[in-house]
């Protein structure tokens, strides 16, 4: 695998944090965050949903930022943590809860809502009656998730942390920097992460787009190739663990 050099488009420290992985496998990174997490501010009816955690009969979190942020404010709000049962996507996000001392269930197979949506214990947690679950996420995003959780009877609630912003950068940043560091890959966690990609890019698409590209699931891939991505790879994942993997199936290109 030491053939691949990778261009990781991530928030900055998700991206220090598996280019520190990649490195421990051999295989060389460089990035360029497509991300930037700004927090929002939570007050009134939305620092209500925090104060009323106990009444949940789950609370889900998508993504790390928005375990962070929810963290913070039970921390702020919480002396001892209530009790509820916490789900995520991923085992990443799960980690962040697990270690602040909190009951957290997550799909062992799968990094998607999908996946989740078939976990024994959040089908216990819908039994219920009238159960209220709180979806923790960044502002914007999927209804999917919430669309099924309300088909089974619940009700649900937002409680958005943050926005993500596309950092500025000069016209042609992306194409200098792949080319400058001989870069033979492009990785990218979600949707909103591949769209900024084609913004940075450019006129420079076309090029950028004959390099094979990793996304966490076949929607993100339908996505990349809709756009004209010639080498998609779904890694089924947006996990260190999943990149790995697909990187060991997919022979570095010869160009």
């Amino acid at each position: 695998m030491s053939g691949w050099r990778l261009l990781l488009t991530r928030p900055t420290d998700e991206s220090a944090a598996l280019s520190a992985t990649l490195a421990d496998a051999g295989i060389f990174s460089s990035a360029l965050p497509l991300l930037e997490i700004q927090p929002l501010p939570i007050e009134g009816a939305e620092l209500g949903k925090i104060l009323e955690l106990p009444f949940y009969a789950a609370a889900i979190v998508v993504s790390k930022p928005a375990a962070r942020l929810g963290l913070d404010l039970v921390d702020r709000y919480w002396p001892q943590p209530p009790m509820l049962q916490w789900f995520t996507v991923g085992a990443a996000t799960a980690g962040l809860l697990d270690d602040y001392g909190l009951r957290v269930d997550y799909p062992a197979e799968g990094d998607d809502s999908e996946a989740l949506l078939q976990l024994p214990a959040l089908q216990a947690a819908l039994a219920q009656p009238e159960p209220r679950v709180l979806i923790l996420r960044g502002e914007g995003g999927r209804e999917l998730l919430a669309e099924r959780l309300r088909a089974q009877g619940a009700s649900v609630d937002y409680l958005e942390l943050y926005r993500r912003l596309l950092p500025e950068y000069a016209d042609g940043t992306l194409i200098r920097q792949i080319r400058a560091e001989r870069l033979n890959g492009l990785v990218v966690s979600s949707g909103q992460g591949f769209e900024h990609l084609r913004q940075v890019a450019g006129e420079n698409w076309p090029e950028v787009a004959r390099l094979p590209l990793f996304v966490p699931s076949p929607r993100v891939a339908q996505m990349a190739r809709d756009a004209g991505a010639e080498h998609v790879v779904d890694c089924r994942g947006a996990s260190a663990t999943a990149l790995l993997a697909a990187l060991q199936e997919h022979p570095v290109p010869a160009f």
